[in-house]
């Protein structure tokens, strides 16, 4: 560990590339901005040096236009999944006063940048660590919505069923042979559970896929993030599940999203609420 006076920015830029980080300038002026003290900020680059995410040492990460808060051990949200946000706000403008549900919500990103898109969305967000749970609160305390901590669907409350029109899973989609492949600020320092899709890393999206026609209304859609090699083997899921699916790429950001639709007639006008918008609070065991 560092001790002494700390030093100026180009020499912490400069031990930041050394150790592999490649926006070392852009870090380097981060967490300058977050030290509240020389040791602190000698605290918080021996930190990044290890591995830590940046994100998780200043306590944001930039997503949609958007500020969003990262906890300790949270996965922290990707640029490419900002293709997600994209589609299910596109399909979600379809319906006036839109029901969407976020599952494997993290943070809550994906849920914040839905709701800030859609003032009038009724959003539903769930998570099955706790860490993520109260992170996830947080984010969406401003939009009105519920946040449940349990297993995926579990904790949704039974009048959401049939009323869903955007279902959105950012779920884990690595295979368990590929984590220790990781760089270490994922694999040392981010929920393994949110990276962890089971041996061919489609686990937790067969789960997604065969709950989703419960929850949707016709017409209504499932989104989920994946790898570009695994949408075909996705899609294949959704068929097996009455879903007709379709793939959206952006090569730009390697994003891929398969996106399922539960065919029938889509609404035009605003359905009735399936519960009253509140403040963000965990709930595990709503029915």
């Amino acid at each position: 560990m560092q001790t002494g006076p700390p030093a100026s920015e180009p020499a912490i830029a400069a031990r930041l590339r050394a150790a592999g980080c490649v926006f070392a300038e852009e870090e380097a002026r981060l967490l300058v901005g977050v030290a509240r003290t020389p040791a602190d900020l000698n605290r918080v680059v021996d930190e990044r040096v290890a591995g830590v995410p940046v994100e998780q040492l200043v306590g944001w990460v930039p997503f949609c236009g958007l500020q969003i808060v990262v906890d300790r051990g949270v996965f922290v949200p990707r640029r490419r999944t900002e293709l997600l946000v994209r589609e299910s706000v596109g399909l979600a403008r379809r319906v006036d006063g839109p029901v969407v549900v976020d599952l494997c919500c993290g943070s809550g990103a994906v849920g914040a940048a839905i709701a800030a898109a859609l003032p009038s969305v009724e959003l539903h967000a769930v998570d099955i660590d706790p860490v993520a749970v109260r992170c996830a609160s947080r984010n969406l305390a401003g939009a009105g919505a519920s946040v449940y901590e349990g297993d995926l669907d579990a904790p949704l409350p039974v009048g959401l069923a049939g009323h869903v029109d955007v279902l959105v899973a950012n779920a884990p989609y690595v295979p368990s042979g590929d984590i220790d492949l990781l760089p270490p600020e994922a694999r040392l320092h981010e929920s393994r559970a949110a990276l962890d899709g089971g041996t061919d890393g489609l686990d937790l999206v067969r789960r997604v896929a065969a709950a989703a026609l419960r929850w949707l209304a016709p017409g209504g859609h499932v989104l989920v993030e994946t790898g570009e090699r695994q949408a075909e083997q996705v899609a294949a899921t959704f068929v097996r599940h009455r879903l007709l699916p379709r793939v959206a790429r952006d090569d730009e950001v390697d994003a891929t999203v398969v996106v399922g639709l539960r065919e029938g007639v889509c609404p035009t006008r605003r359905r009735a609420r399936t519960g009253t918008r509140r403040r963000a609070v965990s709930r595990t065991d709503e029915s």
